[in-house]
């Protein structure tokens, strides 16, 4: 197999014209012999929905803790709207924080829990109850100002803990894997939910998940995080399309990773084709023969294995639009020919590379 590896571009980068909100300088952290942020930078326009993604243990949510001020770098620097802020307490900082369990008042009713961050400043009744009101309007929770949170949902928990920190109306949000506790199906809902009301508000979103899925749905730049650096910076798209690394193209979404003349490529298993064994395939395509060795039928796709007849397997993802699962039992052991566009696949680095390069 032959084919050109893209150019490579770095997406990792806001507009020069433009002060980020939040930028982090070559940042590092260390717990005695673990490092936990080896050397970060960041640059986070106005207005981002920006993703930390990585696996646990990859230095995301230090790195959020490090720009929320929970912790203290011991090199490098963090600005807010280009103030450095490296040193100054959290209460300093025009940031705001949503965790996980989102530390609700229990003997407080959820406009109480709203409007708290507002009595702490000083803030009369009368606009603490009009603020906390419009916060609950825009998370759709303006009806349940006299419960308490127990009486709540965990979805509904999860809203009323974002509205407390979006009427103190930050600069920018920190969220620090806010969806985790809740079921699949709430989740994606609210994912939806969390990118409307960032677009409505128009409050600089910094989100750490090592759900891939989820950063690909909201985000609209992501960095991928492992060991402690960031792999790549760019759009979910970009990031997705354009691998830079094998730890990339497998952490985010599921990829395939070929070996040909001592170089390594990837292709997405729903860019490739499934063809009959003589079926020929298209101009210009890339093409290898193999054997289908697994079926996993999913409902809406079939996901195959294929053991290519030159050594190695492909994982290929197909519609169900016409296909019963009996017709995919019936293609284990079939000889297929495979077949995508060169301009699917993509080479992957073999070292160590800048974020610039």
């Amino acid at each position: 197999m032959s084919t050109q590896a893209p150019a490579r571009r770095s997406e990792g980068r806001t507009s020069e014209a433009a002060v980020p909100d939040v930028e982090a300088v070559s940042l590092y952290r260390s717990y005695g012999d673990v490092v936990a942020v080896d050397g970060v930078d960041l640059a986070i326009a106005p207005g981002e929905f920006f993703t930390l993604l990585g696996p646990s243990g990859s230095g995301k949510t230090t790195t959020l803790r490090l720009i929320a001020g929970f912790e203290r770098p011991d090199a490098g620097r963090v600005l807010l709207q280009g103030r450095d802020v490296t040193n100054r307490p959290p209460y300093d900082r025009d940031v705001n924080t949503v965790f996980q369990d989102y530390a609700l008042f229990p003997h407080m009713t959820v406009e109480q829990n709203v409007a708290y961050g507002l009595l702490v400043k000083g803030v009369g009744k009368a606009e603490r109850r009009k603020r906390s009101a419009e916060a609950l309007e825009m998370v759709q929770l303006a009806h349940v100002g006299d419960r308490r949170p127990a009486q709540l949902s965990g979805g509904q928990r999860q809203r009323v803990a974002l509205a407390r920190a979006i009427v103190n109306r930050p600069q920018v949000l920190l969220l620090d894997e806010p969806l985790g506790a809740l079921d699949l199906k709430l989740r994606q809902e609210m994912q939806l939910e969390l990118k409307r009301i960032q677009q409505e508000v128009g409050i600089t979103f910094v989100y750490v998940t090592h759900d891939q899925e989820e950063a690909l749905t909201m985000s609209d730049r992501l960095a991928v995080f492992r060991d402690g650096r960031i792999e790549q910076i760019g759009s979910p798209a970009h990031v997705y399309e354009h691998p830079e690394s094998e730890f990339v193209a497998g952490f985010v979404g599921v990829s395939n990773v070929l070996e040909r003349d001592g170089r390594r490529f990837t292709v997405r298993p729903e860019k490739i084709r499934l063809l009959g064994e003589n079926e020929e395939p298209a101009a210009g395509s890339i093409s290898e023969r193999g054997r289908i060795r697994e079926v996993v039928y999913v409902g809406m796709v079939t996901r195959y294995v294929v053991d290519l007849e030159g050594g190695g397997a492909l994982s290929v993802v197909r519609q169900n639009l016409e296909t019963t699962s009996a017709d995919v039992v019936e293609a284990r052991g079939r000889p297929v020919r495979l077949e995508w566009r060169p301009e699917h696949t993509y080479e992957l680095s073999t070292g160590e590379e800048t974020e610039d390069e």
